[in-house]
């Protein structure tokens, strides 16, 4: 038996009193307290299922809203959308058809897409506006959310769908993947379609890695809770004039009509415990969110305290992995009182517990190149290299970072964002490594204690990376699962420890840098890894990168009196 209290955040541990996520149905929060559950924050008897890469997770998700029937209810959010996107590839697909289809059987559909920052920013307000335009006009509502910090984003990525009359069906999806184009790629990963450019080094089709994690049971009431908590927040969804006066002129909705009564927890579907992590910053005096008017930091938070039981291995997929601190000897301090996690950055916990524990070993996979051009990529270059580097100095050759590539050679782009310690503890969502995610734009995770779960998915991942997962058909029937059949299993067998794991990524890694150093000569090694290079930037376009790092790639959305105390 796992220690949930160990590993997991209680309902005090998680720091905002204003949010309801943890509170049974129709019991406030002073009667909750008095409970001996009082301070579980987290949900038992559930299932999970992850989906690995985009085609996976839309082919999961157009069954399950092909499915609604009258008086269900559909509730999504987006940082980036296309009302185009097709879901299975096939005309018919498209996100704006399918959610059209459900609106005429009578599914009651919302949606909160983050408004986003101008497309001459390099952003995709238009995109997103259209998205919900087109849905608006075929029945959804949709929200244009910017209820956000200054530079800041709704960065969450999450579906719930709740049935009127079966709730054993009741169903979420939360992690990192956007109804957006370039997200649906494969094992193979040749790339989406309907593809969307990043830099000249993803190619016109650029190969995006990603995961999504299928719920069900009570957990999908949490997600949906988080979902109203930002549905019903009074605040005006923009407070800047122009946008509210080209709102009045496009006749855009900015009144969010009530959503129905919330039903009860869906029963019990399985025998997992799962947790969900957030992220809100802290808008200021008296704009705070009326559920969070002090931020809310359980990402930060969820991650310091699992990473703290760590032993053997912490794997990390990321698309960001950042630093700001260049030495890594400032004192990362731990109250036995408390579990804030203390210290100067998110690289902090990883550094500390690498010196506690001399057998545990940290992988990270990420990009091999920032999906930014100029001095954006030497900023985003000087914030991994930082964190890398860092982490290399505490723990010689117990860490190793890579990235990955499709068979033509071409860089898959890694939007994962996935850590598994010791398998024990999985999350999968929408925030990355670095302080924007823990401090500055909304995020959501879930947060998995469960052994099954947990090396399932390390292993699927890793067969994956190392080329050995087999070729299978798209999930087609509802409670097909995406994961590692009992044969496939064996295929990397030799990757169970944590020992295995580190060292068949280092062998493989090996034998394809020395294919591409020899000019690609003879048959290709087996595999997708990559050493990652450190890549530091010159020595002349440091300064403006370390200024557009603090202020633009990874701000701080913390109260004044937790930046000065270094905790969350």
């Amino acid at each position: 038996m796992v220690d949930e209290a160990a590993w997991l955040l209680t309902r005090t541990e998680r720091g905002n009193p204003d949010t309801r996520i943890d509170l049974p149905d129709g019991v406030s929060a002073d009667e909750h307290a008095a409970t001996p559950e009082g301070d579980v924050a987290w949900s038992t008897g559930n299932r999970t299922l992850a989906h690995i890469d985009g085609a996976s997770y839309f082919q999961a998700l157009h069954r399950v809203l092909e499915a609604t029937r009258a008086g269900d209810l559909v509730l999504f959010t987006d940082w980036m959308g296309d009302a185009d996107l097709r879901l299975t590839g096939e005309p018919g697909s498209e996100v704006v058809e399918v959610i059209g289809r459900a609106e005429q059987r009578g599914v009651d559909v919302r949606g909160l897409v983050w408004r986003s920052h101008t497309d001459q920013a390099g952003f995709f307000a238009k995109n997103n506006r259209h998205l919900g335009e087109q849905l608006s006009r075929r029945g959804a509502e949709v929200s244009l959310d910017m209820r956000v910090r200054p530079g800041g984003s709704h960065h969450q990525k999450f579906v719930v769908v709740r049935h009127a009359d079966d709730p054993s069906r009741d169903v979420a999806f939360v992690g990192g993947i956007d109804l957006a184009r370039n997200r649906r790629d494969d094992q193979h990963h040749e790339g989406d379609p309907q593809a969307r450019p990043l830099t000249e080094e993803y190619g016109e089709r650029a190969p995006w890695h990603d995961v999504q994690l299928e719920l069900r049971g009570p957990v999908v009431r949490d997600v949906e809770t988080t979902f109203r908590e930002r549905w019903d927040d009074p605040a005006l969804l923009t407070r800047a004039p122009w946008r509210r006066l080209a709102d009045a002129v496009r006749r855009v909705e900015t009144d969010p009509s009530r959503l129905p009564a919330q039903r009860p927890a869906p029963p019990p579907a399985g025998d997992v415990t799962v947790q969900l992590l957030r992220t809100y910053p802290y808008l200021g005096p008296g704009r705070g969110y009326a559920f969070a008017r002090q931020g809310e930091r359980s990402v930060a938070r969820g991650y310091t305290k699992a990473i703290r039981q760590a032993r053997d291995l912490i794997y990390v997929e990321d698309q960001f992995f950042w630093s700001h601190r260049t030495q890594h000897n400032v004192p990362w301090r731990r109250r036995s009182d408390d579990n804030e996690p203390r210290g100067n950055d998110v690289v902090a916990a990883l550094e500390q517990q690498l010196l506690a524990q001399p057998g545990l070993r940290v992988v990270v996979v990420v990009p091999r190149h920032p999906d930014k051009d100029g001095l954006n990529r030497a900023a985003q270059r000087l914030a991994r290299h930082r964190a890398l580097q860092r982490l290399y100095d505490v723990a010689p050759g117990r860490v190793a970072a890579y990235s990955i590539e499709n068979r033509a050679g071409t860089p898959v782009y890694v939007h994962a964002k996935v850590c598994i310690i010791d398998d024990t503890w999985a999350t999968t969502g929408s925030d990355n490594f670095n302080r924007r995610s823990w401090t500055h734009d909304s995020e959501l995770t879930a947060a998995v204690l469960d052994p099954t779960h947990a090396a399932t998915l390390r292993l699927r991942l890793a067969a994956e990376h190392l080329g050995r997962l087999r070729t299978r058909p798209a999930s087609g029937a509802e409670g097909d699962e995406d994961a590692l059949a009992t044969d496939e299993l064996d295929e990397v067998a030799d990757c169970k420890s944590a020992e295995g794991m580190f060292e068949q990524f280092a062998q493989h890694a090996e034998r394809l840098d020395a294919w591409h150093a020899t000019g690609r000569v003879g048959e290709r090694p087996v595999g997708h890894l990559r050493r990652l290079p450190l890549q530091e930037p010159s020595r002349r376009a440091r300064p403006l990168a370390r200024l557009l790092l603090a202020a633009v790639h990874d701000p701080d959305g913390r109260p004044r009196a937790m930046r000065r105390d270094h905790s969350y």
